[in-house]
């Protein structure tokens, strides 16, 4: 049986009618249209499906649409404010730190989520943090770059 569900996703109220225990993954792609953020392992452990909740890191994919209810999903498409990239995505950009570009959005919400945190991470902490993030690609070395400039750029925020 269907209930709706209201929260705020990417700064916009919306209310979803869904059956419970739908994941929120489902819900942003397929009822909300939001594909940035991308389907992995569906277990939690691949952080490609990463977005902020109440601007904690979680992953979308064990996350049910009713344990967010109410709350802020951020998505990688509410990063950027109105045609400027956010630090984070601007310094991925900056040391293209992408190949395929499927882990992307994950890696960039879960270094918004470091940043937050740890405006100034030591590289033990980035590399710890980032750690939940796979990359099929490989492309560590640049991701981890562009994770160091991104703290940089971060500062330099008004």
């Amino acid at each position: 049986m269907e209930t709706s569900y209201s929260l705020v996703v990417n700064g916009e109220r919306r209310t979803v009618a869904s059956e419970p225990g739908r994941s929120l993954l489902e819900v942003l792609r397929e009822d909300l249209g939001l594909t940035g953020t991308k389907y992995g392992c569906g277990e939690g452990q691949c952080g490609a499906c990463t977005v902020l909740v109440n601007g904690q890191r979680a992953h979308a994919c064990t996350v049910t649409i009713e344990e967010v209810a109410g709350k802020t999903v951020t998505t990688i498409e509410g990063l950027a404010i109105q045609d400027r990239l956010h630090p984070v995505q601007e310094a991925f950009l900056q040391e293209q730190a992408f190949q395929c570009g499927y882990c992307t959005p994950g890696m960039i919400l879960s270094a918004v989520a470091l940043l937050q945190q740890r405006p100034h991470p030591t590289e033990k902490e980035i590399l710890e943090w980032m750690n939940g993030n796979l990359c099929r690609c490989c492309g560590y070395p640049r991701i981890l770059r562009a994770v160091r400039r991104a703290a940089e750029l971060w500062r330099r925020e008004p």
